[in-house]
């Protein structure tokens, strides 16, 4: 039944009444003959619906012909497909475009109706899409162009603009083009309290301080032994005087034992430094003395005795005037019982290490008194280089000369030319300098641990740094409106109260005076120039005048009141209370000291009142210097619950900017001086280990006698005293 069906449908086609199967295999490359296309070449045959297909036969020059439909079915080869040839030989017609949908088949022929096919448009090229696109983007664009054109102008903007200070944003932090080497850790010393070091550091101090001064007695008559500039006696022969000079380095050394015996224990420690260098120049000097004349007497020259005795007195003179520093820097952190702490923490502020004061307990205090200092960390990494090259060079200079003779002289030279004169004192002098400077003003380092956690380039400043307790007292109170004194005074020291600003102790005097409670508050925040909160549910306001203006709240005409606090509740004036903010002397001195050093104050105040402007205008401070963070950074780098460091660089005892500047300032600049000391120290003991290497190797007794090496070893002492002597000059 639907081979007739078909049959009815296509009985109007022309070439037959039906298709057999082999032509529509010949016609679509179904022969076996038929070479198989690829399936990238095959363009598939479109299926037409009958009322297209009726229209196309009209139309001559758009008419595919199907094969003869009188071929018989039993072919084994069917004839190839042919095509008619147009009957006009013009530029064919565009073809007619495929319907988007198929036309479903029509239930009855006299219920069929075509529908007209819709011109398709010639689809766009990319370009041309492109272009559209950004066309229809820039019109877009035009449309919403002017919507902020008056933003600028708009009356909060400018009411913004004018009433709220300027702040300063941070910055993306550079990226650092080398890792920062990790600090060293602190020694596992055990952290005694700051008092119980100081007791221990007093034991046996003037002692040390009488001993430094006999050995220095002692290198007169040394140095009198030794020049022969000063006449002798006759009886006074080069024997005799060469063992009087070893009798007065034998009883310098006796007195100086407990300085040599700590370069033997740290030798034991595996901790050689100066003292231990200098330890074995005085056994080799002393056994060259004893032995001078009889291995080689080397045409009358004198031993180094005398800059050995030097030497010694010049060690115990440096470490008295360490534990002097150390149990001064002791006293003044144990004299408070609740000190402030000052800690390196980095990045914390701008991507930069700045330094922090906060409160605490000193845990770590006496951990890092104990520590070694700065130069013998130093000496400690060379002296043991110099050591062994002096014991080489020496052997060289003597035994590969063919003089083995020699070798206590070479010895003696070499390791007396290496030991030098300043190792001591390239910190016990500057230190002393510095804690008797600090302690004065409230203020210790932290050892040597605290000296090498400086170098930050800002520093935080509070309320209470710049205005300390007392600084700022209230001038008067003036009551608006029907609203009790004791409503205002209670609303304000309240919220005073929870912005943890330095105005919190004269409105607490204020709140006792009164009779007045502070009140519970909600919805609390921070504004720049001011504070809110909601407080038994009325909006009360509090901060300066330009606060006041910027939140529309009416104020007396021809006010004049510069330096106040200002309360409204609900959006009406309460109360004003005049202030007067007292500058201590100290602060601008300690400002420019700062900045001088190039730290930079980082201004993180809660008080409202304490704007650039302000401090500019009255008290002429330097803040094109200072840097001033906006109000929600300012309370975050004030917070006492923020995590500081674990490194001490100082403990504080007082208020006030003064002791925190100083504090910072020295330790700074006392690293700098003994790291150029002990560089300068360390480059004297190899210039002198060389030529004393060469003038033993030659053999110039002359060139290499003991009063020219002793002025050789003074002439690299000088440096130290006036370097550490521009340690406090700031």
């Amino acid at each position: 039944m639907a081979k007739d069906r078909d049959d009815q449908l296509n009985q109007d086609l022309p070439g037959g009444d039906e298709f057999s199967l082999e032509s529509i295999l010949a016609e679509f490359g179904g022969g076996q003959k038929q070479h198989k296309r690829d399936a990238e070449d095959t363009i598939p045959f479109p299926v037409v619906p009958k009322s297209q297909r009726t229209a196309a036969v009209k139309k001559p020059g758009r008419v595919l012909t199907f094969p003869d439909a009188g071929q018989d079915q039993g072919e084994k080869e069917p004839r190839a497909p042919t095509r008619q040839p147009p009957v006009e030989k013009a530029a064919p017609p565009r073809p007619e475009p495929a319907p988007r949908k198929p036309a479903k088949a029509p239930p009855a022929e006299d219920k069929v109706l075509d529908f007209p096919e819709e011109a398709m448009e010639p689809e766009e090229s990319p370009l041309a899409q492109g272009i559209n696109r950004l066309l229809k983007k820039a019109d877009d664009y035009a449309q919403h162009m002017f919507e902020e054109e008056d933003v600028e102008n708009d009356t909060a903007v400018r009411r913004a603009e004018e009433f709220i200070p300027g702040t300063d944003e941070e910055e993306e932090p550079p990226p650092r083009r080398r890792e920062r080497r990790p600090r060293r850790e602190p020694p596992p010393a055990p952290d005694l309290p700051p008092a119980d070091l100081a007791r221990r550091y007093g034991k046996g101090l003037k002692g040390m301080g009488l001993r430094s001064t006999l050995v220095l007695l002692l290198f007169l008559p040394a140095l009198y032994l030794t020049l022969d500039i000063f006449p002798h006696p006759a009886a006074l022969t080069p024997q005799l005087r060469v063992l009087a000079l070893a009798g007065v380095q034998v009883l310098a050394m006796l007195l100086g034992l407990d300085g040599l015996f700590r370069g033997l224990f740290g030798l034991l420690r595996l901790e050689f430094g100066m003292d231990t260098l200098l330890l074995f120049a005085c056994a080799a000097t002393l056994a060259d003395a004893l032995t001078m004349f009889q291995l080689d007497s080397r045409q009358g020259q004198m031993p180094y005795c005398a800059a050995i005795v030097l030497g010694i007195s010049l060690l115990l003179r440096g470490t008295y005037r360490k534990r002097r520093g150390l149990r001064l820097a002791c006293k003044t952190a144990a004299s408070a019982s609740h000190p402030y702490l000052v800690t390196l923490d980095e990045g914390k502020w701008n991507g930069r290490d700045t330094y922090a004061k906060w409160s605490g307990e000193a845990v770590g205090f006496g951990r890092q008194m104990q520590a070694s200092d700065g130069a013998q960390r130093i000496f400690r990494r060379i002296c043991p280089l110099l050591f062994i090259a002096s014991m080489l060079l020496s052997i060289v200079a003597s035994i590969g000369r063919g003089a083995p003779e020699r070798l206590l002289w070479c010895l003696s030279a070499t390791l007396t030319a290496s030991a030098s004169l300043s190792g001591a004192l390239c910190f016990g002098q500057p230190w002393l300098t510095l804690c008797q400077r600090l302690s004065k003003s409230g203020a210790a380092i932290a050892g040597w641990d605290g000296v090498t956690a400086t170098g930050g380039s800002g520093i935080l400043v509070t309320d209470f740094d710049l205005f300390p307790p007392g600084c700022v007292s209230l001038n008067g109170i003036k009551i608006f409106g029907d609203f009790p004194a004791e409503k205002v005074v209670a609303d304000t020291a309240t919220l005073i109260r929870e912005s943890g600003c330095g105005l919190d102790k004269p409105f607490h005097d204020l709140l006792r005076a009164q009779g007045a409670i502070y009140r519970r508050v909600s919805n609390f925040f921070c504004y720049e120039g001011g504070l809110s909160g909601v407080i038994r549910g009325e909006q009360v306001l509090v901060g300066s005048t330009d606060f006041m203006r910027l939140m529309e709240i009416a104020l007396p005409p021809g006010l004049r009141v510069k330096n106040a606090v200002f309360c409204a509740i609900d959006g009406e004036l309460a109360g004003i209370f005049a202030l007067n903010y007292t500058l201590h002397g100290t602060v601008d001195p300690a400002l420019t000291s700062l900045i001088r050093n190039r730290v930079s104050p980082v201004m993180a105040t809660r008080d409202f009142n304490l704007t650039p402007a302000m401090l500019r205008q009255r008290f002429k401070l330097p803040v094109d210097r200072m840097e001033y963070p906006a109000v929600e950074r300012r309370v975050e780098l004030s917070d006492e619950d923020q995590l500081h460091s674990d490194i001490l660089t100082a403990v504080l005892c007082r208020e006030g900017i003064g002791p925190y500047s100083e504090a910072v300032v020295g330790a700074a600049r006392l690293r700098r001086a003994v790291r150029t000391s002990a560089v300068l120290a360390c480059l004297g003991a190899v210039v002198g280990l060389v030529l004393a290497f060469y003038l033993t190797f030659v053999g110039a007794y002359a060139s290499l006698s003991a009063s020219n090496l002793l002025v050789f070893l003074i002439m690299w002492l000088v440096p130290t005293p006036l370097i550490s002597g521009m340690v406090n000059k700031y």
